[in-house]
């Protein structure tokens, strides 16, 4: 088996010190642009790589960043990772991510392991934002960013007003009309959800409308599946109590309540009228145009990246609590005016 080439072969090979090379992998600036491309050649033609790991051991970090996602089957997820990764690419770092899969065991498993790699930060849409292995990472000097949820005063975290998106869902909903509507989503121990509700639950009563016209219908999860099987849940409810319209906490259980809808027979939104939240790019691209509540996830990601970098590199970084305004977008399976039956 061939050796693997070191530092002295590349130093040979171009007829400079080992300091010379040292230098051009680290302090590039500092060489010559002749030298310079006289030892990035041999490096080339050698097959140098160098030993990264010995390199985070002496400067005791790596040029990475991690996000810990919450649900890799949700679009949401990558486009917020994908705004961490223009961050990252932006400061000449690179991206690990991870998938907690929603399992607080899992999510400790990645945060140990990025910690070990000596990661310069890391981001998060945790199981539980309180959970104590996110404190110990804090307390082992790494930097901790929450995304899409508001963390405690010890992290920075990025997130939208949950509960005000609820509102907005439910008071587009009562402008067309409808006066029995269905909040679909659970479980209730995920903090969106149990925000979204309360918003749901607030507008509604300002609205002076009947208590009894709004249904919490909770779901396992936060998926395609659980939106037919609450379309089918719908369906058994007799006719004068029925919802008009849904309001989903999310974009895959509003495409899942779309989809059962549809081939139930109903129309939308003449028959049912459906929100979602997130406005993933599923969203506008189903059979019936999805309206839903948009989250700037791009920008939350960004954001968050660019907080875990001050946190790495300014010692007068104070924690931030950062908070994005959700918008409607409204389109095609709410914008009839309901009609009673």
């Amino acid at each position: 088996m061939a050796r693997t080439p070191s530092v002295k072969d590349v130093a040979a090979s171009a007829g400079v010190s080992l300091g010379t090379v040292s230098n051009v992998m680290n302090r590039p600036e500092v060489v010559s642009p002749a030298t310079r491309e006289r030892v990035e050649r041999a490096m080339a033609e050698l097959g140098f790589v160098r030993n990264e790991s010995a390199r985070q051991l002496r400067a005791g970090t790596s040029r990475t960043l991690a996000y810990v996602m919450l649900d890799g089957s949700n679009p949401f997820f990558h486009d917020v990772a994908q705004g961490i990764e223009l961050a990252a690419e932006d400061a000449d770092l690179s991206l690990f991510i991870c998938n907690s899969n929603g399992r607080a065991d899992r999510e400790a498993v990645h945060l140990d392991r990025l910690v070990q790699q000596r990661v310069q930060g890391v981001l998060i849409t945790p199981v539980d934002p309180e959970a104590a292995h996110l404190a110990e990472i804090g307390r082992r000097g790494i930097p901790i960013v929450i995304v899409d949820r508001v963390g405690a005063g010890a992290f920075c975290s990025v997130a939208v007003d949950d509960v005000l998106g609820g509102r907005i869902a439910v008071e587009h909903l009562a402008e067309q009309g409808h006066t029995r509507v269905a909040v679909v989503g659970g479980p209730e121990s995920i903090g969106q959800v149990r925000e979204r509700l309360q918003g749901a639950r607030e507008i509604w009563a300002e609205l002076g409308l009947d208590p009894e016209g709004l249904t919490h219908l909770p779901t396992a999860a936060l998926t395609v599946a659980e939106g037919r099987s609450a379309g089918e849940r719908l369906a058994g409810i007799p006719a004068r109590r029925r919802p008009t319209a849904a309001f989903c906490a999310n974009d895959l259980l509003a495409l899942g309540l779309l989809q059962q809808s549809i081939g139930a027979g109903l129309r939308i939104p003449q028959d049912l009228a459906i929100v979602g939240f997130d406005d993933i790019d599923f969203a506008a691209a189903a059979a019936v145009p999805l309206t839903s509540v948009r989250q700037p996830r791009q920008e939350l990601g960004r954001a968050a990246a660019q907080l875990v970098l001050d946190e790495a590199s300014n010692p007068r970084h104070e924690h931030q609590q950062l908070s994005f305004v959700p918008e409607l977008v409204a389109r095609a399976s709410t914008v009839a005016r309901h009609r009673a039956y």
